[in-house]
């Protein structure tokens, strides 16, 4: 079966990390994406909440604020649990697997991208590469 889910929108707010009982790092965020009303053509937009776990988590939360424009490659998930007055609510939210910056910090756009997954992230503008790293950690 398939189960994919590929977006690109704005944050509607910045995201916050947690970290888990076993100290995983996770973030929520939600994704408006821009649509059309086909009968109007007047523009609309549709809320997606989306969920990212480790490394992609941290980055995500270091670097995006709210209205940075990113790309989410992820797939879906439901789950279910019972809030606190006891009623039982349902959530389908996307589980990104890897998030693309597609613009710089303080930019409306740019044909730059990075990745929020792995070890690819933003440079940081006061620093060479902006990755705190020994050489033994790194890729290449």
């Amino acid at each position: 079966m398939i189960n994919r889910v590929v977006l690109v929108g704005r944050l509607v707010r910045d995201p916050e990390l947690k970290k888990t009982n076993n100290g995983s790092s996770v973030v929520s965020f939600t994704l408006a994406v821009d649509g059309y009303q086909k009968t109007k053509g007047e523009k609309t937009a549709s809320f997606f909440p989306c969920t990212a776990w480790n490394a992609t988590a941290e980055n995500i939360a270091k670097f995006l604020t709210k209205g940075s424009l990113v790309g989410v490659d992820g797939h879906l998930n439901q789950r279910s649990y019972q809030n606190r007055d006891g009623h039982n609510t349902n959530i389908v939210e996307v589980i990104a697997d890897s998030v693309q910056f597609l613009e710089r910090k303080g930019e409306s756009s740019s044909s730059s991208s990075y990745s929020a997954s792995g070890n690819d992230v933003e440079p940081d503008e006061d620093s060479n590469l902006g990755i705190d790293a020994t050489d033994d950690q790194l890729p290449f």
